[in-house]
């Protein structure tokens, strides 16, 4: 990452870059699709017999992407389902390897996705702790931030439901307390999947302003949504995506106007 921020840096040192991705491509393989048998009846069948899968199909997620982000941007990725906007994500968290390209990321990419896992046997109260512990805070730091956690999910403001299992909890719930516990931490580069989808007007509010304390606080966001209002009030730039490609990359509302008149949305 140290070459690659110098050569960007020669032509303006008064931007650090933050996530560097160069011609990335992300290739899904799915394994058994030529059996005729259910996927789970298929992989038993391969660990039993030690044989390769019969039929191989590959899905070429993310092709040939390359952009730069820089520390206190908000850039918001927009694209139809299946355009490959999580997948870039997961990418650059390095949750998956490229095919071919590479990704440069300074310091550890944290993902928030509405579905990424708590444990729904223990109670909010536990997981607010063992989710700031996983994303390196201190127990100190979790103690002192404890309170203000809860209090931003609005998860309390019903009942004492921090105290309960998260089984117990709605989706809408657990999300906001998933986005919560990120919150709560400084980031070098957030990533956000459709958190903003989650919760009443009142918490997306919360959750946008908190999102631009990140960016002031020299972090870099990144912002997955199909609510274009929410990456309007986010977001100071956005990625286009479909079909895996990049289409457009540039200031909000000038991405959003082209991707709404193509999109009609």
């Amino acid at each position: 990452m140290a070459e690659q921020e110098g050569a960007v840096q020669t032509a303006d040192t008064t931007r650090v870059p933050t996530v560097i991705a160069d011609d990335l491509h992300i290739v899904y393989r799915v394994y058994g699709t030529g059996a005729g048998k259910g996927s789970a009846t298929a992989a038993l069948n391969r660990i039993i017999r030690r044989k390769p899968s019969t039929g191989v199909r590959e899905v070429h997620a993310v092709k040939g992407v390359s952009f730069t982000a820089y520390r206190g941007e908000s850039i918001g990725l927009i694209g139809s389902n299946g355009s490959g906007k999580s997948t870039l994500l997961k990418a650059v968290a390095g949750l998956l390897p490229a095919e071919r390209g590479k990704v440069y990321s300074h310091g550890q990419p944290s993902l928030l996705g509405v579905n990424a896992a708590l444990m729904n046997d223990l109670t909010g109260e536990k997981n607010v702790i063992l989710g700031g512990l996983a994303m390196g805070m201190s127990r100190e730091q979790v103690h002192e931030r404890y309170q203000s956690i809860v209090d931003f999910s609005g998860i309390n403001e019903k009942g004492d439901f921090i105290s309960l299992p998260m089984r117990t909890y709605s989706s809408g719930m657990g999300a906001r307390l998933r986005f919560s516990i990120a919150a709560a931490k400084d980031h070098d580069v957030l990533m956000i999947d459709e958190a903003l989808a989650t919760g009443d007007r009142s918490f997306q509010k919360r959750s946008e302003a908190r999102i631009r304390e990140l960016r002031k606080e020299a972090g870099t966001v990144f912002l997955v949504s199909h609510n274009n209002k929410s990456i309007r009030d986010t977001c100071d730039r956005v990625l286009w995506l479909e079909k895996g490609e990049l289409l457009m990359d540039g200031p909000t509302d000038e991405v959003i106007k082209a991707y709404e008149k193509e999109t009609g949305k």
